[in-house]
């Protein structure tokens, strides 16, 4: 690889090391280099590869050769954190570089031949399906709040029976450093964790230690969520964290409000939370004329999040199935009329012209989209003999 050759002595390290062990697929290929990060790119400048500057103050350059970008950033050692920042010295030291890291899965290093350079256990623990915090957990937190949420993640996505006693008694006792931290990184972490094979029950442990009420306010509907993940894995559908995170919710706006919020959701997952928790109910017996006047009136996308939330909350799988297929074969019909007609028939300009369209356009899904634009026309007439009389 060029960026490695570039850089001289350097190695993979974190995800892309802990994924390639387990024979997983390779996303985010993070870099670690001996050397600081003006020597970084120096290198790779050297080498006519494009380098863009993230984040010089904490070593980190990202590398673009071809289509993929690789993070690269400099040994480090922690100066000083406050539980969300750190400020950082580098260092050449490949061990003191591992000590700083969260957990022993996440402090391996592999050279570009494939060497495995282990600090810690974190080969062993992986195996074993062991989320452990290097050294102190309660170290490790304090230096990173954050870190609350990370145990929980990794462990719902590589974790193997119960969670590490230590971790999580030290987590539990600082749950209510959580508030301190952005709701941006919050966020990010809790969808990662959603988007597990099964996050219910690490989320069950969350809510016994007092650690989900920190995140999510209200009720929430674990079996449900529960059952979401083993639809998605029953009939290989992609895991969609907003969809699972409406399962956990009640049905309604409010509390997706309130979620969207507390996470500071962006305005398209904000608008998909709530509609999806609030408005229609659709019945798995749904005869095939109602669901295609429901997908014209609300879209697929939201037809097909109301009827996972609906499938996982009980009910025969075929119905649901059946009603899926069908939103992911309709074609969404063109209303023959528009406004510019509603005028021409002699109504004035103004809010009566979408009044109108909306009683004909009613009229048209009723009769299941059969009528052409003759028979549309002839419709407009009479709503506005109608509305004259």
């Amino acid at each position: 690889m060029a960026v490695m050759a570039a850089l001289g002595e350097a190695r993979f390290v974190g995800g892309a090391v802990r994924n390639a062990i387990l024979g997983v697929g390779v996303v985010d290929i993070d870099i670690a280099v001996p050397m600081p990060p003006s020597e970084s790119l120096a290198r790779l400048k050297a080498r006519g590869i494009k380098v863009v500057e993230t984040g010089l103050d904490h070593g980190t350059v990202t590398a673009i050769a071809g289509t993929h970008a690789f993070e690269i950033t400099s040994l480090r050692r922690d100066v000083e954190t406050d539980g969300r920042h750190a400020t950082v010295a580098f260092t050449d030291d490949w061990a003191e570089d591992a000590a700083r890291r969260d957990f022993t899965i996440n402090a391996m290093y592999a050279a570009a031949n494939g060497e495995i350079f282990d600090y810690a256990t974190g080969v062993e623990d992986l195996i074993a399906g062991k989320v452990r915090f290097m050294g102190d957990a309660r170290t490790r937190i304090a230096e990173d709040y954050l870190r609350i949420l990370r145990l929980f993640r990794f462990h719902a996505w590589y974790g193997k029976g119960e969670l590490d006693v230590e971790g999580l008694r030290a987590a539990a006792g600082a749950k209510d450093k959580l508030k301190t931290l952005s709701a941006e990184r919050v966020a990010k972490e809790l969808l990662r964790l959603l988007e597990a094979g099964n996050p219910a029950p690490v989320l069950r442990v969350m809510a016994a230690t007092g650690i989900l009420p920190e995140l999510l306010p209200g009720a929430l509907s674990l079996p449900r969520l529960e059952r979401l993940a083993d639809i998605d894995a029953d009939n290989l559908f992609a895991r969609d964290a907003i969809l699972r995170l409406a399962a956990l919710l009640p049905d309604d706006g409010e509390a997706a409000h309130a979620a969207a919020d507390a996470l500071k959701l962006s305005n398209a997952d904000r608008t998909r939370l709530e509609q999806a928790l609030n408005g229609e109910k659709i019945p798995a017996q749904l005869g095939a004329r109602d669901a295609r006047a429901l997908l014209y009136r609300i879209g697929v996308a939201r037809f097909k999040d109301k009827v996972l939330l609906h499938w996982a909350g009980g009910g025969r799988s075929g119905a649901w199935r059946m009603l899926l297929e069908m939103a992911d074969n309709w074609q969404r019909p063109r209303f023959p009329l528009t406004g510019r007609d509603v005028m021409l028939a002699g109504v004035p300009e103004g809010p009566d012209v979408g009044r109108v369209l909306a009683k004909v356009e009613d009229w048209w899904v009723g009769g299941d989209f059969a009528a052409g634009e003759g028979a549309c026309r002839d419709q407009l007439k009479a709503v506005i003999d109608k509305d004259r009389a």
